[in-house]
């Protein structure tokens, strides 16, 4: 298995944890999320399938960070809903780890990488992997400090404590 099957599989690895995520969340506003990074993950396979298969393929804007700002707008009571999830902080540790996990994995081929096309979207991968993490650091500080965010209950950029 050469780097780009690997990288496909982790992809094709990281929908199906998020599309179990989605399934244990089908009741409140991280079912869209989920389903959100779910498509980014499938998204990502298939452009490293056409790069395996030397399609050509185009690299475009995503949205998934400022959609994930828009499913928690106008919300309701976040404290409340939020204290009956922490059960679940142990798997957004879990996709954080694996989001680490991923953007190690594409800039260290991003740096191997000799071929221009193939370097592109590998540091691409990296940008949209960093975007993910940021969702779940989020996630996890909106989870274990939810008197904190209940003002103004949206992902973003927040101070570092």
């Amino acid at each position: 298995m050469n780097t780009v099957e690997f990288a496909i599989k982790m992809e094709h690895d990281g929908e199906k944890y998020y599309r179990g995520l989605a399934e244990e969340n089908k009741d409140n506003s991280l079912n869209a999320v989920f389903l959100l990074l779910a498509d980014d993950e499938k998204d990502h396979a298939a452009l490293l399938k056409k790069e395996l298969d030397k399609v050509n393929y185009e690299l475009g804007d995503n949205e998934a960070l400022a959609n994930t700002d828009n499913v928690f707008k106008n919300k309701g009571d976040f404290k409340k809903r939020f204290k009956e999830i922490p059960k679940q902080l142990d798997a957004y540790r879990m996709a954080l780890q694996m989001e680490k996990d991923s953007i190690e994995l594409y800039e260290k081929l991003f740096e191997e990488s000799t071929e221009a096309q193939i370097k592109k979207l590998f540091g691409y991968l990296v940008k949209q992997e960093e975007n993910h993490y940021n969702i779940f650091a989020n996630l996890i500080t909106l989870v274990e400090r939810p008197e904190e965010w209940v003002e103004d209950a949206e992902f973003g950029i927040r101070e570092e404590y």
